[in-house]
């Protein structure tokens, strides 16, 4: 008699059992896979928006100006510094539109803003075209000046409009909000300097903040991980009630097995091929599940560019065999009280 084929049968014999069971491993296996790897791409767009300004610091008001706005000397004198090169500013400002908040942004790299119809020029969040009604060729006013809307961001979570910076900047009073640059020198040594030597302005290299982004996903990374082991581990702990119900309503079955010839180590690899064998279709089939989370969650946040990366490898085929090998340690204890059944004993158990 083939064990293995003996624990395929008792799986399909208690078909309702082995479900429930499965079920729990399904849904750990899918929250680990999805939050991992919701994580992880959310990760990689957060360090590509930071790694994309190719800056070595950018210098903005100090928060003890009370103002989000640097003077045109205090730029100049930025500007005038001889280990500092390849400038880009940003200006930033609000404006209160029909009682709701709206900020400006200047830039000069319309590359980075993902249109959805029309074109470059003053581009709305969808937000802001949902919220007041506004499509392309619609006007808005701001600061004495009409604005005429040339296209419609994908974005949608914020109050947000781009212009260009050389406009934005006219509209501010000639005003900048941050200043990027790169450094002959060390970034760090050179941020130090400037804000010794420069009044109400404050400097933080990019080292600095690729940092803080990595220890904030670093950070999530660590919670959902701990929130999908939580999960997974009540699914393996059904396994272990499952595998004991099994070897106990089984028990003169095993001692018929025992009398007939075969061996501890038989019976034991009977019962774990058992527990392997849910973790296994478990893990298969929240693999499966969870992709599918991620593909939807992707498409909510609009991070479809980042689809593959929220599903490596490694994450898919360590989850399959952690599940298998979590359910065999699982069985362990079921199969070494099923190998040690007294074969007496177990034949007389009704």
């Amino acid at each position: 008699m083939d064990l293995y084929k003996l624990a395929f049968n008792n799986i399909r014999r208690r078909k309702l059992r082995s479900i429930l069971t499965t079920l729990g491993i399904i849904i750990g296996v899918a929250t680990i896979v999805m939050l991992l790897g919701v994580t992880t791409g959310v990760t990689s767009a957060i360090k590509d928006e930071t790694n994309k300004y190719m800056y070595d610091v950018v210098i903005s008001p100090a928060s003890s100006t009370g103002s989000y706005l640097m003077d045109s000397q205090t730029a100049s004198n930025i500007k005038n510094r001889s280990e500092l090169f390849d400038f880009r500013e940003v200006t930033v400002f609000s404006e209160d539109i029909n009682g709701d908040r709206l900020f400006f942004e200047g830039t000069n790299n319309w590359k980075d803003v993902k249109l959805q119809n029309g074109t470059y020029g003053v581009v709305i969040y969808q937000s802001v075209a949902e919220k007041y009604g506004y499509g392309i060729g619609s006007k808005i006013k701001v600061k004495n000046q009409e604005l005429t809307v040339t296209g419609i961001s994908k974005d949608t979570q914020s109050f947000y409009v781009y212009i260009d910076q050389a406009v934005a900047k006219q509209m501010a009073d000639n005003k900048v909000s941050a200043i990027y640059a790169r450094t002959n020198g060390d970034p760090k040594t050179t941020s130090e300097e400037i804000e010794r030597q420069i009044n109400g302005v404050s400097v933080e290299t990019k080292s600095e903040k690729v940092n803080e982004v990595q220890e904030m996903t670093g950070q999530a990374l660590l919670f959902t991980g701990i929130i999908a082991s939580v999960a997974l581990l009540v699914g393996i702990i059904s396994v272990i009630n499952t595998m004991l119900i099994s070897v106990m309503e089984r028990t003169k079955e095993l001692g018929v097995l025992k009398a007939i010839g075969f061996t501890n180590w038989e019976i034991k690899g009977s019962i774990l091929f058992e527990s392997g064998l849910l973790g296994f279709s478990g893990g298969l089939v929240g693999v499966i599940l969870g992709i599918v989370g991620i593909v939807v969650v992707s498409n909510i946040l609009k991070l479809t560019e980042y689809t593959n990366g929220m599903m490596p490898l490694w994450l898919i085929l360590g989850v399959i065999v952690g599940s298998t090998l979590l359910s065999v340690l699982a069985g362990l204890y079921p199969a070494m009280r099923a190998s040690k059944l007294n074969v007496v004993e177990a034949l007389r158990n009704e």
